[in-house]
């Protein structure tokens, strides 16, 4: 574990675990944040748990609720079973939501400011850019967007929405495909590369909402720099928290007003 970690969630009055008080994480984590030339969001499923979408590995998860949901997610199932794959991916993934969240907000904001250089996302769901940001790198590919496997046209998620529970492109009545990186599917290599630049260049990376057990994506810590910052957020332990700088755990959207990083903090 971190040598400076604290549970946001606990009362005002408590420590954290190693000795050092509220007051002096806030002031280390704000020290890391004003003196950054590169500061790196690097977030997943949990960003968007207060917008009302399910995260995957906690105990209220996709993968809690049904056990065959992974299985589900793979480029193989979506070709070999569409009948099965296209009802389970509308009621999770095409459900309405409550739209971008205070944490979504706050990295528009912080990247309008210039505190911020970029989102890197493993989330599908394009909140991130309703939120107002503008350098978003989407590492398992977009929910917004499906492709004809046949002619290769685009169609909206509106467009999708109104179509069949098993879509078909109204050209040429090929199957369609959402355009996210389903199991058994590599990642955009231009969107790896920039993401690992970025990553390299940062001198604070703040990781949130992930478990960080998805590989590759989970990889990609490894290359930052022994010199930058690692501040993990997230309600569960990770297996980076051992090298992490600072760990908060608790409610995303609370450990950034705590942190003064949202409009209400």
């Amino acid at each position: 574990m971190s040598d400076l970690s604290y549970n946001v969630g606990m009362d005002s009055d408590s420590s954290d675990e190693s000795g050092g008080d509220r007051s002096r994480l806030k002031q280390t984590f704000t020290g890391w944040f004003e003196n950054s030339r590169s500061t790196i969001f690097f977030g997943g499923a949990g960003v968007s748990v207060a917008s009302g979408i399910p995260d995957f590995r906690s105990n209220h998860g996709i993968y809690a609720a049904d056990e065959s949901a992974e299985t589900m997610l793979s480029i193989d199932y979506m070709l070999r079973e569409p009948a099965r794959f296209w009802p389970f991916y509308r009621r999770i993934f095409m459900a309405p939501n409550n739209g971008p969240n205070a944490v979504h907000i706050a990295l528009a904001q912080m990247e309008q400011a210039g505190s911020l250089s970029a989102v890197i996302t493993q989330n599908i769901d394009g909140l991130h850019q309703q939120a107002g940001s503008r350098k978003v790198l989407e590492l398992h590919g977009t929910g917004q967007s499906f492709s004809c496997l046949a002619c290769l046209a685009l169609y909206t998620f509106a467009e999708v929405l109104r179509m069949a529970e098993v879509p078909r492109c109204p050209a040429c009545g090929g199957r369609l495909r959402p355009d996210i990186v389903l199991y058994g599917e590599g990642l955009d290599e231009n969107v790896v590369d920039e993401s690992l630049r970025l990553i390299r260049y940062a001198d604070l990376i703040l990781v949130a909402g992930t478990s960080l057990v998805v590989y590759p994506a989970a990889g990609f810590l490894s290359a930052k720099r022994a010199d930058a910052k690692l501040v993990i957020m997230n309600r569960q332990s990770t297996a980076y928290d051992r090298t992490a700088d600072l760990c908060l755990a608790g409610d995303l959207v609370e450990t950034f007003a705590w942190l003064g990083l949202s409009a209400n903090g």
